[in-house]
Formats: C-alpha cells, structure tokens, sequence
C-alpha cells in the first residue's frame, strides 16, 4: 500500500509539474475543483513555511515509525492505513529533499485545488486517509496484531 501510494503520488506529481506548471488552472468541476499546481514549503493550508526543516524532520520520523511498527503488524486494516500514511510521508518527503531549493527545504508540489479549501496533492490525501483509519480503528479497540481490545485482555490475563 505504501509503495502504490507514493507511485501515484510521485507520478502524479511529475505529470501536472511537466504539463501544468506555469500554465493556467484545468477546470475540472467548474472553479470549484481544478488543477492548479503550486509549491508548497510549508504544511497544510501553507502553514509554517518557514518551518521546512521540521516538517522534513517530523515526516522522517513518521516514516522510520511506522517502518519499525511494521514489524508487529498482523492486521490487514492496519497495514492498509499505515501504508497510506507511510506513502504520503515518503511523498511529500521526496519533495522536501529534491526539490528546489533543496537541502531538505524543497518546496511540495500541490496541485488539486478545490475552491474556499485548500490546494493539496495525492500524498496529502493519503495521509489524511490513512488517519482516519487509525482513528477509526482505535476507536473501535483494533489492534496491531489483529485482535481487539478484549480478545487483548483475555490472552495478558491468562499468562
């Protein structure tokens, strides 16, 4: 899941850089969803631009978490959300580390527009995802290893 999650977004991203950039928006529902590409050094809705390195610090991290967590993961729902906040991580990350001006300062690429919102990217929609299922999935008592809270207890009690 996190390797078609950074495909998509990676190739996503050199698509509408390639084709888009410079140009004027792609209407594709009217103004109110469009393609418009911009860079982004900041988080979402360009908040803490200049806090690029802590973003590509924060985004490092995740990913070593996640990667480490991995080793405990017996739960398809949860490989499926951990992917996709995994995916988006490394995309956006990619962005940070390559792109100009680089010096883990890059600037992400965003590109889907949607009016009175936010302009965002496939990596940023897979993050969003995968938190919700997280959130979902802990509120529901799922845990890493596929069984839930209960069944949890009743195996730590009878050891």
């Amino acid at each position: 899941m996190a390797g078609a999650a950074y495909a998509l977004d990676l190739g996503s991203k050199l698509a509408v850089v390639a084709g888009l950039e410079n140009r004027a928006p792609v209407e594709l529902i009217g103004s109110w969803l469009e393609l418009r590409v911009m860079r982004n050094a900041g988080a979402a809705f360009g908040i803490g631009e200049a806090l690029t390195i802590v973003l590509t610090l924060v985004a490092t991290t995740v990913a070593v978490v996640i990667v480490r967590l991995a080793r405990k993961l017996y739960s398809a729902p949860w490989a499926l959300a951990l992917g996709l906040l995994l995916g988006g991580a490394l995309g956006n990350l990619t962005d940070r580390l390559f792109r100009s001006p680089g010096d883990f300062q890059g600037a992400v690429v965003d590109f889907i527009s949607v009016r009175g919102f936010s302009v965002m990217n496939l990596a940023d929609w897979a993050i969003f995802c995968g938190g919700v299922l997280i959130v979902a999935y802990s509120f529901l008592g799922w845990e890493l290893d596929g069984t839930g809270r209960e069944a949890g207890r009743k195996s730590a009690e009878a050891v």
